[in-house]
């Protein structure tokens, strides 16, 4: 993407003693070069996706540069990027110009991830503004650095300038305005901001006029470091209140944002998220190899439609669901567990709670117990499962929550199912062989009689899948799991 207003230019510079030392930035701006010392937004190799170079920077570090361009003097314009604003971009040739002003593109949210891992890619860190904006002020009050808010309703920015000013003891916000102003008031209001000595300035009027308003009047705007932060002020004024955290955690806030203003949202979200995947697909589609590609994207849309339409569709069920969990011993309603993904890859799976909180530590009496041989743990009668539990594994509801790690990415519909790190310590050479895919919510061994199947006939169950897997082959396998799951069979 060409940056038009500031370009920078990388060039490893080598130390005395011949190593590779920090990479400076030559920057222009009005009028001449000057050189600036890389930090972390520029440390790293940014993550090109849709065209655009997202940085990979961890959120203390991105805040903590971010403080220090501000206390340089270090001008610096900050835009973050979306699912929205990929389809915005899409169709607003305007929009695309001032992005291309901007020094750096934070990734926001948990649709950038998921298009990353579609086209092979990987995005170090969600940046999302409203997680970093704390960690913002913060640096802010450590290095005497002041904030100007501009944008929300009337009251807004205000409300959320107060809301930081009890959260961050000393942090100096020079100044607010709310965003409702005509063009006629730009020159006054920019007046006001460079008189109040703010060094980094906050500007919440939504995409894409926030970028477009920020690159016409870069120029005249006196603060360092100018972020496009969208709806940010709503949030910390308490207008609107956050999703919790565990929404968050598996990449699902927009669900919450939807319930919160479904007329605002509807269209953003029911028409844009389909037409965001639309996209990432085709993005995918150019990223990898042709016949790699169609089979991952081919594998990766099926993942996403059934997984959003299930999402949907057993909302009332897992509503239901958590109550039960929660009447029948007051404990929590979901189980995290560390598994392993393709390639070795750890990540945390999500399921219905089915056993006393306790379990894993009983896990190790009971080891001796297991009825299954080969390194997989498993018992008919568990005493740890609890009463709800176990009719939630007969019927594999409790599996269900990990509809969310199939929209992260971590997981897939079909695919060999997601071992413990005990377990894949105990495998041998063929037994990896499972890890070369991503794990699914079903097998061609879960539809064979599941637990009933020995582990070794397993391991080469799952190898036949990923040696031979298909569209059309996982499509059968979806059809025949319904089946399976009503009927019990191996499910213990």
């Amino acid at each position: 993407m060409p940056f038009l207003k500031a370009q920078v230019l990388q060039s490893d510079a080598i130390d005395s003693a011949g190593s590779s030392a920090t990479a400076n930035r030559l920057r222009f701006d009005r009028g001449r070069f000057f050189t600036v010392p890389s930090d972390a937004l520029d440390a790293r190799e940014p993550t090109r996706l849709f065209g655009l170079p997202l940085v990979n920077a961890d959120p203390e570090e991105a805040a903590h540069a971010l403080v220090e361009r501000a206390a340089a003097g270090s001008r610096c314009t900050i835009a973050f990027i979306n699912a929205h604003c990929i389809n915005i971009l899409a169709t607003d040739p305007a929009y695309g110009r001032a992005l291309s002003q901007a020094d750096a593109l934070l990734p926001d949210g948990s649709g950038l991830n998921i298009a990353a891992r579609m086209a092979g890619k990987k995005i170090d860190h969600n940046l999302n503004g409203t997680d970093l904006f704390p960690m913002l002020c913060r640096e802010a009050a450590a290095q005497e650095q002041g904030l100007f808010l501009l944008g929300g309703q009337p009251g807004v920015a205000t409300a959320a300038s107060a809301t930081m000013r009890q959260i961050v003891p000393g942090l100096d916000i020079c100044g607010t305005q709310h965003g409702f102003f005509s063009a006629d008031d730009d020159a006054k209001i920019i007046e006001r901001i460079n008189a109040s000595g703010a060094s980094i300035l906050l500007v919440g009027l939504g995409v894409p006029h926030q970028e477009q308003w920020i690159a016409r009047h870069r120029a005249q705007i006196n603060a360092p470091v100018v972020l496009g932060v969208g709806g940010l002020f709503d949030y910390y004024s308490y207008r609107i209140p956050r999703a919790p955290q565990w929404m968050r955690a598996i990449g699902q806030e927009w669900i919450w944002r939807l319930m919160q203003e479904p007329r605002r949202m509807a269209g953003r979200y029911l028409i844009g998220n389909p037409l965001f995947i639309g996209r990432a697909i085709a993005h995918a589609w150019e990223a990898r190899g042709h016949a790699e590609r169609y089979a991952a994207a081919s594998k990766r849309s099926l993942d996403l439609a059934i997984a959003l339409c299930a999402c949907v569709l057993l909302g009332p069920l897992f509503a239901a669901l958590c109550l039960l969990i929660t009447l029948d011993d007051r404990g929590p309603v979901f189980f995290r567990q560390t598994r392993i993904g393709a390639n070795g890859k750890p990540f945390k799976m999500w399921k219905f709670r089915s056993m006393a909180v306790d379990a894993e530590r009983r896990r190790a009496e009971l080891l001796a117990k297991s009825e299954r041989d080969g390194v997989c743990f498993k018992m008919k009668r568990d005493p740890r499962i609890t009463r709800v539990g176990g009719w939630l594994r007969r019927l594999s509801l409790d599996e269900l929550p990990q509809l969310f790690n199939v929209l992260r990415g971590e997981m897939s519909i079909v695919g060999p199912r997601p071992a413990l790190p005990q377990e894949v310590l105990s495998y041998d050479e063929r037994a990896r062989r499972r890890l070369q895919g991503a794990p699914g919510l079903t097998c061609s061994w879960q539809v064979s009689g599941r637990a009933e199947i020995p582990f070794d006939q397993q391991v080469e169950m799952d190898i036949a899948y990923l040696e031979r897997r298909s569209l059309v082959g996982d499509i059968a396998l979806i059809a025949k799991t319904v089946p399976a799951v009503v009927s019990g069979r191996g499910a213990y």
